[in-house]
């Protein structure tokens, strides 16, 4: 098993940039591709950012090239999604996700351990 817990969301005007975090403990943290997932109200479940065990493999959702970048620090457990030249179209809830295997995939089925989410909220 693995418990994910996200902290970094708030409100922020349009333009202005967050860092959400995502802290990993239980199942080895190295092992595991993340994934940031994102749900606004009436809106589906959105895929935003996964990275591979290693780091070395990245996939963006469309909507987010560019503007947001994911990382992780295998020491400190944490895997970190930098947001810059936020939209109000970004306002959702922010999730942190785990897949049991290292290679990164951009949907949200492969991941089957979840953090409880953060809000973000972008003013226009």
């Amino acid at each position: 098993q693995v418990q994910l817990v996200e902290s970094g969301g708030g409100l922020v005007q349009t333009g202005g940039s967050l860092r959400l975090s995502c802290a990993a403990s239980g199942r080895t943290f190295r092992d595991s591709a993340m994934c940031w997932l994102r749900h606004a109200p009436g809106k589906a479940l959105e895929f935003v950012v996964g990275i591979s065990r290693s780091g070395g493999s990245t996939h963006y959702a469309d909507a987010v090239k560019g503007r947001f970048t994911i990382s992780r620090d295998i020491v400190k457990n944490t895997v970190y999604l930098q947001m810059n030249s936020l939209k109000p179209e970004d306002t959702a809830v922010y999730y942190c996700a785990a897949r049991d295997g290292g290679v990164v995939y951009s949907s949200d089925r492969p991941y089957r351990y979840w953090g409880q989410g953060t809000q973000v909220t972008v003013s226009s």
